[in-house]
């Protein structure tokens, strides 16, 4: 089922835009596009390959040409020729993933040049010392999916109803970049709101001078040091006015392109005591959606740059200031749009773990019962390496996100999926970032700290009760109303908390949710509401738009 951006698809060239806009260099060689591929059930180098798949897309998705699960026991491996062009290598060559589901072994000119566990998250292996005139480069994929405990966000290898079917191998664009033997690694930006000023830290392997050019000014300093530059009578960003700041990081001979905004969160008391997300020192309601970043034809990758804009655009044409990405990591072009545009953005850690307890993960939402996480067993957590594997994922993402503008709240758990020592999860986010709210425990399982009181609702109509621990209260999941679109859906099953069978009904049963009970609900207290959800999933109809984003189920915002 195409997108009307899958439809145009050029497989010679996919995705082809810059994939990391906070870091932009000039050395820039894109490899999306057609690839060797083979599925072999050892991990032996094949002979002989099958056919070819359009990079980035995985081999279960309509775009990738190839329409075939990998299964746990079984090896994907990709092949394709690379040569560079004349003046493009400099001292240092780095191949960079943006995600590869899950593990995945780097050949290069024959050598093996390591195995990298990526799953949502980015890797980087250095090739300058392996290149020839012409190169070859073979990544050979195992994808454990739900069998094994590492992150896997709503993959089952037994789909239905929530949670979707799996899909494996590249899924982010591949790249290659060429820098001077001393460059920027990274860089850590945060800004001083109160104080008009912003700190840039220029990250690199060793202790050099480096330089931050912005608005016609230099600002000079050594490396892994702080820079701070003042920001006079700057704009605020907001969802309303999404106001950037470009500038310049410069380490000898590396120049790095790249931005900020002048943006503070937090949770405040406003006027009269109650406990409210603010943005920029005032009181500011989070109306958000779900969004769990599928697509119809190219399933966790965008079919294209238009794509992402689509959904963030619409979310805001109907009326809308935030989208909870939802147990999943988009490329970072998808944030950088976030940005431009004005979206608020809470982000979800991707669940791992062992097979889910219903009891656990579903009775809570009828009996509100909530336990205390350190029983690892009864959360699918017994595994040590589990949970150490989590922890490391969870800072991996943080600090991959950290300088994200427009990201307002870090979300490390979801309804007890893999839930364990949330306490400690805080931490380990407060350590890299202190400038956004947590959400510890959306749905369940609360253990009565971080910022937020996080609710869902489903099956019966939401009045708001203030936290007893004085925490802003949050509606972090509600509605998931169902309406089919014939000729739009995965296929004839039907999911959804409550089903209408026409726009007209489904858009006056919306009308009347917010107004008789969020609408109240946000006068006495309530901070923030997500609805569920932005878009149809697989079984899931109740999107406000249809899979493939052929058609919106509302003409009008819903505003609150």
């Amino acid at each position: 089922m195409l997108t009307v951006w899958g439809e145009n698809l050029n497989g010679d060239a996919p995705l082809s835009e810059y994939p990391r806009p906070q870091m932009r260099r000039e050395s820039y060689k894109n490899l999306n596009g057609r690839w060797e591929y083979a599925i072999r059930s050892d991990s032996k180098l094949p002979e002989s390959y099958d056919g070819e798949i359009i990079v980035p897309f995985s081999p279960e998705s309509e775009l990738s040409g190839v329409n075939r699960t990998l299964k746990p026991n079984e090896t994907l491996f990709y092949r394709r020729k690379i040569v560079f062009e004349e003046g493009f290598l400099s001292d240092c060559t780095l191949l960079h993933f943006g995600a590869v589901d899950q593990s995945a072994t780097v050949y290069f000119n024959g050598k093996n040049l390591g195995t990298y566990l990526s799953c949502y998250l980015p890797f980087s292996v250095d090739i300058s010392e392996h290149i020839q005139a012409e190169n070859e480069l073979i990544v050979a994929v195992t994808d454990l999916s739900d069998s094994s405990y590492h992150s896997r966000g709503k993959q089952r290898s037994k789909r239905g109803g929530i949670w979707y079917g799996c899909q494996s191998g590249i899924w982010q664009t591949v790249w290659v970049e060429s820098l001077p033997k001393r460059h920027i690694d990274s860089l850590d930006i945060c800004p001083n709101f109160d104080e008009g000023s912003v700190s840039i830290t220029v990250k690199s392997s060793d202790y050099a001078p480096c330089s931050i050019d912005f608005e016609g000014k230099t600002f000079e300093g050594l490396t892994n040091e702080t820079i701070t530059l003042p920001v006079p009578d700057f704009i605020a960003w907001s969802p309303e006015n999404p106001r950037l700041y470009p500038f310049y990081a410069r380490l000898g001979f590396d120049l790095v392109e790249s931005y900020f905004a002048m943006r503070k969160f937090g949770v405040s008391e406003d006027e009269k005591g109650v406990p409210r997300l603010f943005l920029n020192n005032e009181p500011y309601f989070h109306h958000g959606l779900l969004d769990q970043g599928y697509y119809s034809d190219g399933l966790y990758t965008p079919p294209s740059d238009e794509a992402m804009m689509f959904d963030i655009e619409l979310a805001k044409k109907l009326g809308f200031n935030m989208l909870r990405k939802h147990i999943k990591i988009e490329p970072l072009r998808w944030y950088y749009h976030c940005d431009r545009i004005g979206m608020l953005v809470w982000q979800d850690m991707m669940n791992g773990g062992g097979s889910y307890n219903p009891i656990i993960i579903s009775a809570p939402l009828v009996t509100n019962i909530h336990l205390r996480d350190n029983h690892y067993r009864l959360f699918a957590r017994k595994e040590e390496a589990s949970r150490r594997d989590y922890t490391e994922a969870l800072k991996r993402m943080v600090e991959l996100l950290k300088n994200v503008p427009s990201i307002a709240m870090w979300v490390p758990f979801n309804e007890g999926w893999g839930q364990f020592d949330a306490a400690e999860a805080v931490k380990a986010i407060l350590s890299i970032d202190k400038s956004r709210t947590i959400d510890h425990a959306s749905g369940w399982h609360d253990q009565g700290i971080s910022d937020v009181k996080s609710l869902h609702v489903y099956f019966k109509k939401y009045r708001f009760k203030p936290d007893k621990k004085g925490r802003a209260v949050v509606l972090s999941e509600f509605g998931g109303y169902n309406l089919r679109i014939h000729g739009h859906c995965f296929n004839q099953k039907d999911f959804g908390y409550k089903r209408f069978s026409s726009k007209e009904e489904f858009e006056k049963a919306l009308d009347a949710l917010y107004k008789n009970e969020i609408a109240p609900a946000i006068k006495q207290g309530l901070a923030a509401t997500v609805y569920t959800q932005l878009s149809d999933v697989e079984d899931e109809l109740n999107g406000l738009v249809t899979y493939d984003r052929r058609e919106v189920k509302i003409t009008n915002p819903i505003n609150v």
